[in-house]
């Protein structure tokens, strides 16, 4: 069968024909949805939810080394911790079939050889990885899917802990050079068939339409069961570039990132909505996953936020996958994909290795505490918004999580505290997700609570302050205020990479979205307090400084960070202390005139007024969580991996967070 054969376009008849439902890895079977219709779980409150089970990762990956370049050290964290990995990647990689070896001749092209070399550079760096030899065998074997498509899979266990690798092998490009998976998503009557790579188990070449593809990524989900799911962006930043850069840059045109990450990542999308919704068709429980999505080529553009220490830990991964031609592998076709490998990570002038920068960087869950004094955690568990409440005051769990519906949502809740005791909770919904030249929508939507601790309102839409569809993806993560006058102020970064607002009266009533004064373009990942005459600060992250808002109104720059910021309020005319890191740099700075605390680490930082100085909540280099109060620091050390992009901190004392079992945990040092 000739594995390179193209794309194929199917009659209107055969179109409308849905797949037969196939057996999956587990033997469930995910039948096809209607052609042309998104599946989408109902958004009403008070389904049950699933619990119970243990922690497990499960990446989605356009290209072998996406999830080396983009999602690490994240991957790297859970992986020291325990939690067992599973590792699908959608392509071959087969790119041109030029495995290209520096100062050495080009040798002909072999697509299936190349695609063989990156899977094997894979197997070494996972191998090493889970601290086993670079050089471990693999067990390798053919995995069913749904539909009775066939994939490789490949598992290594070493030590007590498991990683899994599962390759779909569709094409990169078509023979037209179209880049394939682009033109998958968006086109209904398309067809392409898998490429065999050589030494693959796999002996036989399937055929994909969009909505196979996304049957066979939903059958996986609920085959494997994740608790945590890592995903690439699915809406990258706009980003204008003369051609010439763009193909430089290896960028689509018009948006910060390869064609293939954004369709992978908008696959996965549509396959999780789709797993939800299968699940729960028949008044089944809602799957308790949470979701990271990690920026990709965006790295480029942006400062970088990954120290010495932490940065040499990333790019030593990347050394083994991308091999030596010197190498004795045992695999014939290549022992890794030999233009990454060395140095090349680091000296390479993209720099995607030296940041990971999260979708959606804010930290969750949200925190409040209840009338009796208990605390709730609020955060999105299988696309839906949840809450768990402490079991006892001043105790270590939190009990069942309760359904409060509105999905599908981004992974991130912003509270706003009224002054009645009241709570609002504001996400990011997924309005439209359904490829095929249908529509693509993001929208912010909010809860009200009727009473302090009690049950929540319908949920309403806030709209977004892009009129566009296409400009609504780029609406970042929401950050939320209620001032001492009674209104409540949203803010979101916007697709221009400005910050839009919108205001709440003390009525309920909300005013228009409005753009904040000011040209430069800042990172997501805001952060909003109030100084102590009530005054409301925003402060965001930019390419050469923070940008700073005092009610408003511009304020004066402050230096440059990797990361999104943490403040408190502070006396003087800045009416906040601001604390960052450089980029590239672990070390803790800050606006105050006095030194700042020794507090190394990388990631977003968190932080409260305390009655001895600022309570300073952040990673370690070693990405444990640490806490810096009244000039002593203690770092957890015991309990659930944390995922996703941290903890909060409540009050000066309590630091919740999301472990990778999709459950909330407490931390009181």
């Amino acid at each position: 069968m000739d594995e390179n054969r193209g794309p194929t376009r199917r009659g209107l008849l055969a179109g409308a024909t849905a797949a037969a439902a196939g057996a999956a890895l587990a033997g469930c079977s995910v039948p096809a949805p209607p052609p042309g219709r998104t599946v989408s779980a109902d958004p009403a409150p008070g389904r049950p939810i699933a619990t119970g089970h243990r922690a497990l990762l499960m990446q989605f990956a356009a290209h072998p080394d996406d999830d080396l370049y983009f999602m690490n050290p994240d991957t790297q964290r859970l992986l020291d911790a325990g939690v067992p990995l599973v590792s699908v990647y959608v392509t071959a990689g087969e790119h041109n079939g030029k495995n290209r070896i520096k100062g050495m001749p080009e040798t002909p092209p072999d697509r299936a050889a190349y695609s063989s070399a990156r899977h094997q550079g894979l197997r070494q760096a996972y191998a090493e990885l889970l601290g086993a030899d670079r050089f471990t065998p693999w067990r390798k074997e053919t995995a069913e899917l749904a539909g009775g498509r066939r994939a490789e899979r490949d598992v290594l266990e070493h030590g007590g802990r498991r990683v899994e690798l599962v390759f779909l092998n569709l094409p990169m490009h078509t023979p037209r050079r179209y880049m394939a998976l682009p033109a998958l998503w968006q086109d209904r009557a398309l067809e392409l068939r898998t490429h065999l790579s050589a030494d693959s188990p796999v002996t036989r070449s399937d055929t994909y339409d969009h909505g196979q593809l996304v049957e066979v990524l939903a059958g996986l989900l609920a085959a494997y069961r994740p608790t945590v799911v890592h995903t690439l962006d699915p809406d990258p930043d706009i980003q204008h570039s003369p051609e010439a850069t763009r193909q430089r840059d290896s960028e689509q045109p018009g948006y910060s990132d390869h064609g293939d990450h954004t369709a992978v990542a908008c696959f996965t999308w549509a396959a999780l909505l789709r797993r939800v919704a299968d699940a729960t068709a028949d008044g089944g429980p809602v799957p308790a996953f949470t979701t990271t999505a990690f920026r990709g080529y965006y790295n480029r553009h942006w400062p970088k936020n990954l120290p010495p220490r932490v940065l040499a830990e990333k790019a030593a991964h990347l050394v083994p996958y991308g091999g030596d031609p010197s190498w004795d592998c045992g695999n014939p076709s290549g022992c890794g994909d030999y233009g990454v490998g060395g140095d090349r990570p680091l000296t390479n002038w993209k720099g995607w290795v030296r940041a990971t920068h999260y979708r959606w960087p804010a930290a969750g869950p949200a925190v409040a505490e209840e009338p009796d004094g208990r605390l709730s955690a609020y955060g999105v568990l299988g696309l839906r918004a949840v809450r768990w409440r402490e079991r006892e005051r001043g105790g270590e769990e939190f009990g069942e999580p309760e359904d409060l519906g509105g999905g599908p949502l981004a992974p991130v809740l912003a509270p706003a505290a009224l002054a009645d005791g009241r709570l609002l909770l504001f996400g990011v919904r997924f309005a439209a997700l359904t490829g095929r030249g249908g529509a693509n929508r993001r929208e912010v939507v909010f809860l009200e609570q009727r009473s302090p601790g009690g049950a929540f309102r319908a949920w309403q839409g806030l709209g977004s302050p892009e009129r566009e569809d296409d400009r609504s993806r780029r609406i970042g993560a929401p950050v939320a205020l209620a001032a001492p006058d009674g209104r409540v102020h949203l803010f979101v970064r916007n697709a221009d990479k400005g910050v839009s607002t919108r205001v709440r009266a003390a009525d309920g009533t909300w005013g228009p979205w409005r753009a904040l004064p000011g040209q430069e373009e800042v990172q997501d990942g805001l952060t909003a307090l109030l100084d102590t005459a009530g005054r409301t600060h925003l402060l965001a992250a930019g390419r050469t400084h923070v940008r700073h808002w005092v009610d408003g109104s511009p304020a004066a720059p402050l230096p440059l960070s990797g990361d999104p910021v943490a403040a408190v309020p502070a006396p003087g005319p800045a009416g906040v202390e601001v604390f960052y890191r450089a980029p590239a740099d672990g070390r803790l700075r800050s606006s105050g005139t006095g030194p700042a605390p020794l507090f190394e680490g990388y990631g977003p930082l968190a932080a409260a007024p305390g009655p001895r100085g600022p309570v300073l909540l952040g990673r370690d280099p070693r990405g444990r969580v640490q806490l810096l109060r009244d000039g002593r620091l203690a770092v957890r050390d015991r309990g659930t991996a944390p995922a996703g992009a941290g903890p909060v901190l409540h009050g000066t004392g309590a630091v919740v967070g999301l472990g990778a079992d999709a459950r909330p945990w407490i931390w009181r040092p």
